[in-house]
């Protein structure tokens, strides 16, 4: 859930006598800045200077770390790391804030995840005389390290603190990326990665280290990804990776495709309101490529045989949070175009569920970082069962990819902001491409079908422009409910998922009470809670899919009406028969019904995004949440 970032380079002499390099701590707090989605309750630095490790750590935003290393300065360095945090054991204090320091104070360490058996690591290294000033599993690992180091050190080892980093990381258990440094082995980071995320970034004359690669963007675009359960030694001409016992490994060397610039605000005021207005390029980006000249779909990154693939008799797709609504519009499609059963589950729940899953089982995980924690295990549980598992995924080089038999990524570039939006619309994106090539594949659908689809899909960069383009209305009305305590969402069909996400929206950016129902289950109870003046958000089906369908929700308009609920509606460009029972209609460009809701979600993300900017939040960073939940 952290970010984390480190940096080593040697200073070199440029011909008119000056000195050209990084300056470790720039580097540092520049790759602070952009991982800062990942966690802020603190952020700290520590760099090695010619007197030992110099650090500073604060409390609360990067702004503060900022404050205080203006007003005590670091030594100039060419080594660091650094490091925001999104607490998990501690509260969010100083104390609590990484780096934490060992070996008398000669130790510098920073960690993402959570070491499970550090309580009784804890106790036995109070037993060896061990002092603890902090409530992390952190600094447990920072002693342990700094103990092993001690010893090897002692004993001679020409290079003590990559092997102690190998020794400490084999007695560790959980989920852990750890970075250290030493003042004496200077001119080196260590690093260690298990079921968290690491990658390295390649340059001349230094090398980096990232949570992702946006921790190193602005130097370098050349990644290095790294395996489970390795070890990695970066200098500034070299990169040595193991496993945690010295057996020698290789990482996969990558070109990053999007650049620094992708990771600005681009003029608007928040990183979601750019992201939303990025929807139109992500959902283009994801299309991009996907079918030959004749127009088969040729999705290269599925790498399972086509027979397994014909001989699947049931799909399951794992995912939390926004990515779950994902799957769900996904699950509509797919049993619509491939008559396949598919399951959408809680990535959290499968596992302890004793789920049915066997070799002729199609996963689909769905993930924008792809090193949610709580998918990845259900991915590793499945691929046990012998199901084959394919991952939706926005990330190059992340763990679920990885560990996945196959992967589609969406391209959507970098999201920064913490409640997703273009991701989303990618991944249902790619779900669609998904869908579609099991079909053709298993022979459900002829091509020139297929292809009606394919055409379809690539006029809704343009129909989400539009929305884009007349979002003034959503907007106005959004500050003019600023004050609202509670909003109900309602939909039927792939309505309901869009319904749901529209109030996780809502309940992540603005703080209030607001609900996702399936319209039909209205009388069955949600019914109850509508009152005079209570908003109510009704997704309409399109009148030209199922009639009755649209029929059933107008009436649904009618009832809550009746009972005094302000109404408002998102419905498709000409449907004028929901404007006798609606306060408040949106209009969306006419589509297919399948593919509606890549239209349908985008006034709702507005809508969130400017009712909880009104309130004056933070709508980048909402409060107690991170990115990548990269801990179950």
């Amino acid at each position: 859930m952290c970010g984390i970032v480190g940096y080593v380079g040697r200073s070199t002499v440029s011909s008119d006598g000056t000195t050209a390099t990084h300056g470790a701590l720039d580097v540092v707090m520049e790759g602070l800045r952009r991982l800062e989605y990942r966690g802020y309750d603190s952020a700290g630095v520590a760099v090695l200077t010619p007197n030992g490790i110099e650090s500073r750590k604060k409390s609360g935003k990067l702004s503060n770390l900022v404050a205080e290393l203006e007003a005590r300065p670091l030594t100039a360095s060419l080594t660091g790391i650094g490091h925001t945090r999104w607490a998990t054991h501690g509260a969010p204090n100083d104390t609590n804030a990484h780096p934490h320091l060992a070996d008398n104070g000669r130790l510098a360490v920073i960690h993402n995840g959570i070491i499970e058996n550090f309580a009784e690591l804890k106790a036995v290294l109070l037993e060896q005389g061990e002092t603890f000033l902090s409530e992390t599993d952190t600094e447990v690992a920072a002693a342990l390290l700094g103990r092993i180091y001690q010893e090897l050190s002692a004993a001679g080892d020409p290079d003590p603190l990559t092997h102690a980093m190998r020794k400490a990381s084999q007695q560790l258990e959980g989920a852990f990326t750890l970075l250290a440094v030493h003042q004496d082995s200077p001119g080196i980071v260590v690093a260690a990665r298990r079921n968290s995320p690491l990658v390295v970034g390649l340059g001349d004359g230094e090398n980096f280290l990232g949570s992702d690669v946006s921790g190193f963007i602005d130097f370098t675009r050349r990644a290095v990804e790294l395996g489970q359960d390795q070890v990695v030694t970066i200098t500034p001409d070299d990169v040595v990776i193991t496993d945690f016992f010295g057996a020698p490994a290789e990482g996969k060397e990558f070109h990053v495709d999007w650049d620094a610039a992708a990771a600005e605000k681009g003029g608007y005021p928040s990183f979601m309101e750019k992201e939303i207005n990025d929807q139109p390029d992500a959902v283009a980006q994801t299309l991009l490529g996907r079918s030959d000249a004749q127009g088969k779909l040729i999705l290269d990154e599925l790498r399972i045989d086509e027979t397994i693939l014909r001989s699947v008799d049931k799909i399951v797709v794992l995912a939390c949070g926004t990515s779950a609504y994902a799957g769900q519009v996904a699950k509509y499609a797919i049993e619509h175009w491939c008559r396949i059963p598919t399951e959408v589950e809680l990535s959290h729940e499968f596992r302890y569920r004793d789920p049915i899953v066997n070799e002729k089982t199609l996963v689909v995980a769905i993930s924008q970082s792809g090193e949610t924690m709580d998918t990845l295990m259900a991915v590793r549980y499945a691929r046990e069962q012998g199901a084959k598992v394919v991952a939706i995924c926005n990330t190059n080089g992340s763990t679920i990819p990885r560990e996945s038999d196959a992967v589609l990524y969406t391209h959507a570039g970098p999201e920064i902001a913490v409640a997703s939006t273009k991701a989303f619309l990618a991944q249902i994106t790619a779900a669609y491409l998904l869908g579609l090539y099991l079909a053709q594949l298993r022979g459900n659908k002829f091509g020139d079908e297929i292809a009606d689809v394919m055409a379809d899909l690539a006029d809704m960069p343009a129909k989400i422009q539009s929305i884009l383009d007349n979002a003034d209305k959503v907007k106005k009305l959004a500050r003019d409910m600023s004050n609202a305590k509670s909003v109900l969402f309602l939909g039927r069909h792939v309505g309901f998922p869009v319904a749901m996400e529209g109030a996780l929206k809502l309940k992540e950016l603005a703080y209030i009470h607001a609900e996702g129902f399936a319209a039909g289950e209205l009388k069955h109870g949600p019914i109850a809670l509508i009152e005079d003046g209570q908003p109510v958000v009704v997704v309409v089906p399109s009148p030209n899919g199922r009639d009755s369908l649209h029929a059933k929700v107008v009436s649904n308009i009618q009832e809550i009406r009746a009972r005094g609920a302000v109404t408002i509606v998102i419905a498709e460009e000409g449907d004028t028969s929901v404007e006798a029972y609606a306060e408040h209609v949106f209009y969306v460009p006419k589509t297919p019904t399948l593919l509606a809701p890549l239209l349908t979600t985008v006034p709702l993300q507005i809508f969130a995004c400017e009712l909880a900017s009104a309130k004056g939040y933070d709508v980048d960073q909402p409060r107690n949440l991170a990115k990548s939940v990269t801990v179950e």
